[in-house]
């Protein structure tokens, strides 16, 4: 291996030592931690094990979304989630990060979710000596004058070295000559090479000199660079010109005005004439944007400004300036001059909004973080310090954090989407300068849904009313209920409750449409069986987790005329509605021949029955009761009239559509003797019956007492024990015997008013004003399930028998003879 191999190795080995070394020096300090790392590492390369130093659990690391929020705009470095450790995202370049500053700082931003939490890291980039020493130019031609003392100093241009510190440009050397020698000034931070003629010059024998001037840095191993000086020997003007000072200070204000005067430089030459008369120029060395911010002026040395001034862009400008002669050959000099800037409030705050929840829940905690914010002023001192204040029209509140200018914006009260679901927040950002500068962003946060309503119905109970015979499968009515929430949240099924009870049968035949609350009938409903029903309907929002409401739903069964008259008398054998009636001849005028008897199962209009006779064989001799069904007689029977008469009754209920039925009577007319002997066989023929009906009846009769005085006795024994709060409820189903129709008069005011239907139960009530199939009777306070299943038995039965007794009743009662009309 070679010696420049071996410098390689070494060199490596020093960094590789330096970075290790670098790396354990870290130090923890206002709740921030600060690490170094050289640059030109590689990429990937470990800083520091930054949740470890932190105290953080590093297992929680990637739900907690731990994170660099902001740092250098190219990422240079990253953090590892599954261990914490910060390492080197992208190649490092100090040099062109920071340029001459030192030392070079990165300042990095790292945050944590649930909680909320913010870290500060400090990253100072060490200086390697990757860059050698440079001139400007290639070659520096000096002419000297052959009358210069021995002694003289010439200024050489300096080398650049974007290394800082250590590695920065530490030495020159001049190659071995006999003439000149170096020496090196300091200006500042700056060293200066000086040729420095050692003995004088013979033109005649040499009228140039050959040097190469070597730029060392004091990097491990150094680099450097060199450059060519040519000196070429003159003669005459032995003087150059000389500065009242070599270091000019001046400030000025930033956005200072074109033209304006900053400074006046001042050279002096012993020499006279032409050899004294100066001109001022900048220096070569110097950076061209200084050219488009200050003019020279060459006669006067004068610098006056040009272009626009702004402290927060170049705070300090060091300009070389040149004084050279007009002689033959010209000397010169040069003078440092720093200008520096003195700041002015003309930058407004910026604000920066990091990790901004635009979305926030309605049932977060007061002291939730919803966002951080940063406050940032390019100006200096008291023209960049900066106050936050935020608008108080809503529940949030700026919390400052130990770090100036950052805040964190956190919830101050309850949210409640349903009154207010936007806001519109405004955060003005001031600074102290005079006159203050401020600021105004806005943020807009959305509060997001949380299931904390029921859905609510507008009417608790619902009644509807509904005819009898609907359509199977056709909606008969709609249930809707509202929700505040949204979305999902909103979103509402109904659902039928299927529970135990009385009305369990009834609401099997029901369905319900989940989505939109339609209900539809499985069977068409007869008011005859049932005249009113309740059930109730759930309704459920989509949320997570589900809320609901219920409701009771009264449903009233309305009456239509779809039950013709049922003929009880006269009834034949057959089972056809024909009669035959023999009355004798000498009766006289209003004579009882019979009585047409008939039910209508319908009630009020459509139950009331009247009679009229729809064929008769004399018009003259019989007449109908419209009302009442009584056939009666006109007139005496005479000789003449005929021995058998044909009488048809129409029988018709009231409704809108009228149904009907027909009866026939054959009325024969017979002698006396004859019509009292066929009522004795009749008599006799009938008494076997009568007796074995009477048998029966007594039974029933019987049975029904017994079992009413048992459900009597058991209903007073549990209605005892509880309250006495009566309240009025609808009869479900009015007890009538069936037999016959019955009327009710009443009046009310002037007008006379005539309600018709079955016969009812004594004690029954009809109220004027309600449903015509409805009756209020005094129903004693709820009582328990219990009760309400004994007493659907106890009715059952009663019911049963009730038919049975109606049946033995119809049979008994059908009228044979004028008596028992």
């Amino acid at each position: 291996m070679g010696a420049g191999g071996q410098r390689r190795g070494i060199h490596y080995w020093w960094v590789a030592f330096r970075f290790s070394v670098l790396l354990s020096c870290m130090e923890r300090g206002s709740a921030q931690i600060k690490y170094s790392v050289p640059e030109e590492v590689k990429i990937g390369s470990v800083v520091g094990n930054v949740a470890k130093d932190l105290g953080l659990d590093i297992s929680s690391l990637e739900d907690r979304r731990f994170r660099i929020v902001s740092g250098t705009e190219d990422a240079l470095f990253d953090v590892n989630r599954n261990n914490g450790v910060l390492y080197v995202h992208k190649n490092i370049d100090r040099e062109e990060l920071c340029e001459s500053t030192s030392p070079c700082l990165i300042n990095l931003k790292m945050v944590a979710e649930n909680p909320m939490e913010i870290h500060y890291v400090v990253v100072e980039l060490i200086d390697v000596n990757d860059n050698s020493p440079s001139f400007q130019e290639e070659e520096k031609i000096l002419e000297i004058p052959e009358s210069i003392l021995p002694g003289k100093r010439f200024q050489l241009p300096t080398a650049r070295d974007p290394d800082v510190s250590i590695n920065t440009v530490r030495l020159y050397k001049l190659s071995q000559n006999e003439y000149f020698s170096i020496q090196i000034r300091e200006r500042g931070d700056d060293k200066v090479p000086f040729l420095v003629m050692q003995k004088s010059l013979d033109r005649e024998k040499h009228h140039e000199h050959r040097l190469i001037l070597t730029a060392v840095d004091g990097g491990n191993p150094p680099r450097s660079g060199t450059l060519n000086v040519t000196v070429i020997v003159l003669d005459s003007n032995d003087n150059h010109p000389i500065f009242s000072q070599e270091v000019y200070s001046v400030t000025i204000p930033e956005n200072v005005d074109a033209e304006t005067s900053v400074i006046t430089v001042k050279a002096t030459d012993l020499d006279e004439g032409v050899n004294g008369d100066i001109g001022y120029f900048f220096g070569e060395e110097i950076d061209p944007k200084v050219y488009d911010m200050f003019v020279l002026d060459k006669d006067t040395g004068e610098i006056r400004v040009k272009g626009e001034i702004d402290f927060e862009k170049v705070d300090v400008y060091k300009l070389d300036i040149h004084a050279t002669d007009k002689g033959q050959p010209p000397m010169s000099t040069d003078c440092t001059v720093i200008i520096k800037v003195l700041d002015e409030n003309d930058n407004k705050p910026e604000i920066e909004v990091t990790s901004l929840s635009k979305m926030v829940s309605e049932d977060s905690k007061p002291g939730t973080v919803i966002s951080l914010i940063s406050i940032k002023d390019k100006d200096a001192g008291l023209n960049g310090k900066v106050t936050c204040s935020l608008s108080d029209n809503a529940p949030f509140e700026l919390k400052p954090s130990f770090q100036e200018n950052m805040y964190s914006l956190i919830l101050k009260n309850r949210l409640d989407r349903e009154s207010i679901s936007h806001y519109d927040i405004e955060i003005t950002a001031t600074d102290c300068g005079q006159p203050p500068l401020s600021t105004l962003k806005t943020l807009t946060i959305d509060v997001s849904d949380v299931n904390d309503n029921n859905p609510e119905f507008l009417h608790n109970p619902i009644e509807f009313y509904l005819r009898e015979n609907n359509v199977p499968g056709k909606t008969i009515f709609s249930i809707t209920a509202t929700d505040r929430d949204l979305n999902e949240n909103g979103a509402l099924t109904y659902n039928i409750v299927r529970d135990e009870g009385s009305q369990v049968k009834t609401a099997a035949f029901l369905n319900i449409n989940s989505e939109n609350g339609q209900i539809s009938a499985l069977k068409g409903f007869d008011f005859e069986t049932l005249k009113t029903f309740q059930f109730h309907v759930v309704a459920s929002d989509s949320g997570t987790p589900s809320l609901s409401s219920n409701v009771t739903v009264n449903v009233f069964i309305l009456d239509q005329n779809d039950n013709a008259p049922v003929i009880l008398y006269p009834l034949s054998s057959n089972g056809s509605a024909e009669g035959v009636e023999e009355i004798p001849r000498n009766v006289n005028a209003g004579h009882l021949v019979t009585k047409v008897r008939a039910y209508d199962a319908d009630i009020g209009y459509n139950g009331w029955l009247l009679f009229s006779l729809q064929e008769v064989t004399d018009h003259s001799l019989f007449g109908l009761d419209r009302y009442t069904g009584q056939i009666r007689t006109l007139r005496s029977i005479t000789e003449t009239d005929e021995a058998e008469h044909k009488l048809v009754i129409l029988v018709k209920d009231n409704g809108n559509v009228s149904l009907s039925a027909t009866a026939t009577v054959i009325v024969k007319l017979v002698e006396p003797k004859e019509a009292f002997a066929a009522s004795d066989v009749k008599s006799s023929a009938k008494a076997d019956e009568d007796n074995n009906v009477t048998f029966y009846l007594m039974i029933t009769l019987g049975s029904v007492s017994a079992l009413f005085l048992i459900s009597i006795i058991v209903l007073i024994a549990m209605q005892c024990s509880k309250s006495t709060d009566y309240t009025s409820k609808y009869l479900q189903e009015a007890n009538y015997d069936g037999t016959l129709c019955h009327s009710i008069q009443y009046r009310s005011g002037d007008k006379r008013y005539m309600l018709v239907g079955p016969r009812m139960s004594i004690g029954s009530t009809i109220v004027p004003g309600s449903h015509a199939n409805t009756l209020v009777l005094p129903d004693r306070r709820r009582t328990s399930e219990e009760v309400r299943r004994f007493s659907i038995l106890i009715e059952d039965i009663i019911h049963a028998l009730s038919e049975s007794l109606l049946w033995l009743t119809s049979r008994s009662c059908l009228p044979n003879r004028e008596d028992d009309l």
